[in-house]
């Protein structure tokens, strides 16, 4: 009988992200605390802008901006906010949106699978994706359980699984 495999990757879907920020922008642009602080919330490539007149109001935004991905079933994990810095007679914030797996995090959750997975478990490392394989659909379903369980820096999901 073939291997039954999985990937772990760590990817934000666009098109949910692009709507968090709209939702973002629109409750911004119609609240009464925000209404006369320049508050605003944009793309700017492949990152998000943040404005407001004040360190305060820019940290108030990036809370909505937050709550929205989180509605939107993005984990914060997958968010690399920067701090708050003046831009003229503005503050700003920049969010990047992490994409992949880096090699020490690959590392990281390969340890884990090693240590605590059951044994006919294999993982291997390819790219930014992480490809888990095994005889047993049975073990390949505890791994995910303890993967999901296990306190990484990165959020984990979980696809192709056959």
């Amino acid at each position: 009988m073939a291997d039954s495999s999985f990937d772990v990757v760590s990817k934000v879907d666009p098109m949910e992200a692009e709507n968090a920020v709209n939702q973002a922008r629109k409750e911004v642009e119609q609240r009464y605390d925000f209404k006369g602080v320049g508050a605003d919330v944009a793309w700017a490539g492949e990152r998000i802008l943040l404005k407001a007149s004040t360190k305060e109001r820019v940290e108030a935004v990036l809370d909505v901006v937050q709550s929205k991905f989180v509605k939107r079933g993005i984990e914060l994990k997958q968010l690399d906010v920067g701090d708050a810095y003046p831009s003229g007679k503005e503050h700003r914030i920049e969010i990047g949106l992490k994409n992949g797996i880096g090699t020490e995090d690959a590392k990281k959750v390969q340890k884990i699978i090693r240590e605590q997975a059951p044994k006919a478990v294999k993982s291997q490392i390819q790219g930014d994706e992480l490809r888990v394989s095994s005889k047993s659909r049975d073990d390949l379903q505890a791994t995910i359980r303890l993967l999901k369980a296990a306190e990484v820096d990165i959020a984990l999901q979980f696809v192709n699984f056959r």
